[in-house]
C-alpha cells in the first residue's frame, strides 16, 4: 500500500553546493529505486539550529515529500544514519487528504 511521507533531513553546513546536490540526488534516486512516486524536493537552505548538533550551529535543510510503501522507509533512514553528511533526519507519515487539499488550494490560487 502506498502512503504519503515527508522526510526532512539536515546536512552539514560546511558542504559545498555541488556536494549538497549530490546528496539530494542520492536520496532521490534511492527513493525512485524503491518505487516512490510523486517525489517533491525542496532545498530550504542553511539555517540556524535550535541547539548544537555535533559541534554544528547551522545546517542545510532538505524536505522531501513522496508516496511510497512503508517498507522503503527503514532502508533510506539507515542510509542517512550511516552518512557523515546527514546530521539529523525525520520521516513522518502524512494524511493523504491534507496533501490533496493543499494541492487543490494551490491550483485554485494559480488559476
Amino acid at each position: 500500500m502506498q502512503t504519503v511521507y515527508e522526510t526532512m533531513y539536515i546536512l552539514r553546513p560546511d558542504l559545498g553546493d555541488e556536494q549538497v546536490e549530490q546528496n539530494i540526488s542520492k536520496y532521490e534516486n534511492f527513493l525512485r529505486e524503491q518505487g516512490a512516486q510523486d517525489i517533491e524536493i525542496q532545498n530550504r537552505g542553511k539555517r540556524r539550529l535550535a541547539y548544537e548538533i555535533g559541534k554544528h550551529r547551522d545546517g542545510i535543510y532538505i524536505q522531501m515529500n513522496y508516496t511510497n510503501a512503508a517498507s522503503a522507509i527503514a532502508p533510506m533512514e539507515r542510509l542517512m544514519r550511516l552518512s557523515e553528511d546527514v546530521i539529523r533526519y525525520l520521516t513522518i507519515k502524512q494524511d493523504a487528504r491534507n496533501r490533496e487539499a493543499k494541492t487543490t488550494t494551490v491550483a485554485e490560487v494559480t488559476a
